[in-house]
């Protein structure tokens, strides 16, 4: 007789989760599909998935006999390509922890950065060597192999090997050993807003997980028939996960290089269904998208994330362009997904303005995605529409510590949510709206002042392309809202009076901003967010 104890365990096989079985599936059930990669003389490479895998084989391998060993940390300094790809795969093929670093940074930073997580290799494009080079002796690495893509003469350069040569007679079989789910795969650095970069590392069982939610019809939505391009940078998250997740489900995958500028082209070319950046790519390439509307046919879904995207640039894209927009909601300690925003079937009788208001907001959580609300008592708060929290979330995507540190109260709770900074309200329904930053509220008189509704309604006025509100110091007050903001047009009006009232329809007068002040462009940081750090500085020196 067997007892009840002996029953809690199933019988199923207890066989590991890991992205080595991505590429396994893509290379055997879709195998013709293909990798599209933009190269900087505007030529695409072109081959398919059973070409990466041999490909991806050949670089475990190579790389293996470099004398790297599981959990060694392997850097990236690459664009968004195929032989970033194949080290998407043949890093974690190996144990090793792939590490894609952000180009956009430093020298001194990616130092911090470099130096924090023990890189003793990097792979590095061609295209960044000459910025490489000012980083190079500031680092330890032991080895440096170079991709080239340019078909520039690369011997001057100070590398090990060059990419090709690198894994060209190397055996075309691989067979993966990773013994246990949990072993780390990935570390990204989150972009350091909010005070120093610090590491999330990623486990093959979390990303597998991710990549599965994902592609849920209601989050991403990815089907055989889709061509994806991941506008946003292979260095930032890991791409949305969108690599791993167009593979999984046999689409095809378009990667644009180290520009942004021919993404229009690109679309045509290869017939985009599905496309994903931040806000302010979509914002660049709108004119031009709608002057080739019918080129563009094909795309029609986009995924937006990193930070609000206007209700304004929503209606755009849906009602003159046809063209889906799903806004996400997530962080690099996410992995990054935790929200998505569909309308739900019970809002098909909502009227126009209605449906724009719930498409702004940053959705619902994810399958596999817990959220709660927050008070600074630490009480839950409820679902109305109406308290504001901390946003706080769990999933098996989550990070409960940072690489090299111990957790700590400041980013996660004693029952272990992670605190994710944000202050929210979430409806009834499961929506989550963002509010602010709780480190970018503006104390006024003990008041407190959201920037976010702030910049939220003044996008919407005509006259204003984009908007920012920070906060700066007031001898009276203790802090007062700015506005800076991109016109549209200029024009012989009085606009910050018409702007003035624009808000006081919707604030009160103590929400006004003291100041407006108009600019040719809002500064971004390296993943294409708003970067209200150089704004500050620049008003506080003007």
């Amino acid at each position: 007789m067997t007892s009840g104890r002996d029953n809690m365990f199933g019988s199923m096989m207890n066989t590991p989760m890991t992205i080595g079985q991505i590429l396994e599936h893509a290379s055997n059930i879709h195998g013709d599909k293909h990798v599209h990669t933009l190269l900087p003389n505007g030529k695409i490479h072109r081959y398919n998935y059973t070409t990466l895998h041999r490909r991806v084989n050949q670089l475990s391998n190579a790389t293996e006999s470099l004398g790297i060993n599981p959990g060694d940390r392997v850097a990236t300094f690459v664009s968004n390509t195929y032989q970033h790809l194949e080290l998407y795969y043949a890093i974690p093929n190996i144990g090793a922890i792939i590490h894609p670093l952000n180009v956009q940074l430093s020298p001194i930073q990616l130092k911090k950065i470099v130096n924090d997580a023990e890189n003793n290799i990097i792979f590095v494009d061609n295209i960044y060597a000459d910025q490489f080079a000012n980083l190079q002796n500031k680092i330890g690495c032991k080895h440096t192999i170079l991709i080239n893509n340019t078909n520039q003469d690369i011997t001057h350069q100070d590398c090990s090997f060059e990419y090709e040569r690198f894994i060209s007679d190397e055996d075309r079989t691989y067979s993966p050993d990773i013994p246990d789910e949990n072993c780390s795969m990935a570390l990204c650095y989150t972009s350091g807003t909010n005070g120093e970069p610090k590491g999330v590392l990623y486990t093959h069982r979390s990303m597998y997980l991710h990549t599965m939610a994902v592609n849920h019809t209601d989050v991403f939505g990815l089907t055989e028939s889709d061509v994806v391009m991941p506008i946003v940078p292979m260095y930032h998250v890991m791409a949305w996960g969108l690599p791993y997740a167009t593979m999984l489900s046999g689409a095809e995958l378009v990667l644009h290089g180290s520009s942004q500028d021919n993404i229009v082209d690109l679309i045509c070319e290869t017939g985009v269904t599905v496309a994903a950046g931040v806000p302010s790519v979509w914002k660049k390439h709108l004119p031009e998208m709608i002057n080739r509307k019918h080129e563009i046919n094909t795309l029609n879904k986009i995924i937006v994330g990193g930070e609000a995207m206007p209700m304004s640039l929503i209606e755009v894209f849906e009602k003159e362009l046809g063209i889906e927009v799903r806004h996400a909601w997530g962080m690099t300690e996410m992995s990054p997904t935790g929200t998505l925003c569909r309308l739900r079937k019970a809002h098909e009788k909502h009227s126009d303005e209605e449906k724009l208001n719930i498409k702004a907001m940053q959705g619902r959580p994810i399958p596999g995605v817990q959220i709660r609300l927050m008070n600074g008592t630490m009480d839950i708060l409820p679902w109305d529409g109406n308290s504001v929290g901390e946003l706080q979330v769990r999933s098996p995507w989550t990070v409960s510590s940072y690489y090299n540190t111990e957790p700590s109260l400041e980013h996660f709770t004693e029952d272990g949510w992670l605190r994710t900074g944000d202050l929210a309200t979430i409806n009834s329904e499961g929506y989550v709206q963002i509010v602010d930053r709780m480190k970018s509220l503006i104390r006024s008189g003990g008041e407190s002042i959201s920037t976010v509704q702030l910049e939220t309604c003044l996008s919407i006025h005509p006259q204003v392309i984009e908007a920012v509100v920070i906060g700066v110091p007031n001898d009276q007050w203790g802090e007062r809202p700015i506005a800076v903001v991109v016109l549209a047009t200029k024009t012989e009006e009085d606009i910050t009076e018409i702007l003035k009232q624009h808000l006081a329809n919707e604030f009160p007068n103590f929400w006004i901003p003291d100041r407006f002040v108009y600019v040719d462009e809002i500064p971004k940081t390296s993943v294409g967010k708003t970067d209200k750090q150089a704004i500050i500085r620049r008003i506080l020196t003007s």
